[in-house]
């Protein structure tokens, strides 16, 4: 009976890390509104961990090898990876065999190319198979010339041109390039996601083309390319879905309520927002120098400091700025291009350099922080003053 209801079934396969999970839950909102049913895959271990909010959006599990504590239960990255590989290959297989018992079968998969693997398993079961590259498109073109080895690895040029990209320093590039070796597991992840995308039907980009335009048209002649982003709940951008306000699943628990009280008591535009993200490490210097150049700009701001950052920050900076900023140690967080905000952008590692350089030179959107990643006190205060003075 349910099979008549719905247009399509399609299931989504996500990678376990929250820059993932969420383009790919908002992308799979806007399927169920046209009236496909989905059912989203997370592993174990993130199931254990996340807080689920009301979704229409279907959840399935499948196992990583590692269902107490993924990837920090594991010896190693590669360790992790490759066990994710066969584990996940077989229980995904499984799913898919149950679900099609249960009388609703899978008619496509969609897949995070993270997981290569995910587009085998469609294919042994002759599903379609989507590829969701949850990066923009600029970065995937960097790691697909560094799969095809044109990209020449460690670099030696002090300039680098790539098709439908403006010519871009060693450290404009993702970090697991300009730094060949730091990372090799998942340096290999990252350039092993075209290992089989040529026999995906379809390749889908989380940007839209008016954003990326030059290097969009440049690799849709290689795949059946769609751009679907932007990717945010739909109160902030078209408000088609009604009580879209968040993203759905969030590895960390969030302060919602507190930040929110917090910024109504503020005027529009005064507030300085700052996070680095749900993996990024800074050192102990670089958020002493963050915390001081907050403090000198005399904004008032909200900080996102996980709970294992926290012992990093001045010892008194949290007393002395207590009627000017809030710590938390998570938010939603949107992006912040979407809504017209600023940035002064630090990047750290991973794509992080990539998106700076543009959020810089090509969106004209920030300022970037020198290249390795620190800046004085008095620079910070100067990067958020001059950003105001321009907003």
């Amino acid at each position: 009976m349910e099979r008549n209801v719905f247009r399509a079934h399609c299931l989504v396969l996500t990678f376990p890390a929250q820059g993932h999970i969420n383009p790919m839950m908002q992308f799979s909102k806007r399927l169920v509104h046209r009236g496909v049913k989905v059912t989203v895959v997370i592993t174990k271990s993130i199931s254990n961990t996340m807080d689920k909010e009301a979704t229409s959006i279907a959840l399935e599990t499948i196992s990583d090898g590692y269902d107490e504590g993924g990837l920090t239960q594991a010896e190693s990255a590669h360790a992790y990876l490759e066990r994710f590989r066969r584990v996940g290959s077989q229980t995904l297989a499984e799913l898919i065999e149950k679900l099609s018992s249960s009388g609703c079968p899978v008619d496509c998969v969609v897949y995070d190319p993270h997981l290569p693997w995910g587009l085998d398993v469609a294919k042994k079961f002759g599903l379609p198979g989507a590829a969701f590259f949850t990066q923009s498109c600029v970065v995937d073109n960097i790691y697909y010339h560094a799969y095809k080895g044109v990209l020449k690895l460690p670099l030696s040029e002090t300039e680098i041109l790539l098709p439908g990209s403006p010519p871009l320093k060693p450290q404009d590039l993702p970090s697991f390039i300009h730094d060949f070796g730091s990372y090799p597991a998942f340096y290999d992840i990252l350039v092993n996601q075209f290992s089989n995308v040529d026999k995906a039907d379809w390749v889908l980009v989380n940007t839209f083309y008016e954003l990326e335009k030059e290097v969009v048209d440049w690799m849709a002649k290689i795949w059946p390319l769609r751009t679907i982003g932007p990717t945010i709940p739909s109160m902030f951008l078209d408000k088609r879905l009604e009580d879209d306000k968040a993203y759905g699943l969030s590895i960390f628990k969030p302060n919602t309520d507190a930040c929110v009280k917090w910024l109504n008591d503020h005027p529009k535009g005064s507030i300085v927002y700052v996070s680095f993200g749900s993996v990024a490490e800074l050192k102990v210097e670089q958020i002493e120098e963050l915390a001081w150049g907050l403090k000198m700009s005399n904004m008032s701001f909200l900080w996102v400091v996980r709970a294992l950052e926290e012992e990093k920050l001045p010892k008194t900076f949290v007393e002395e700025t207590s009627e000017k900023g809030l710590m938390v140690h998570w938010c939603p967080q949107l992006e912040a291009l979407s809504l017209g905000v600023p940035m002064v952008a630090v990047p750290q590692w991973t794509d992080q350099s990539t998106n700076a350089k543009y959020i810089m030179d090509v969106w004209k959107m920030g300022l970037k922080a020198p290249a390795d990643g620190k800046g004085s006190d008095k620079n910070i205060e100067e990067f958020v003053a001059e950003l105001v003075l321009h907003s």
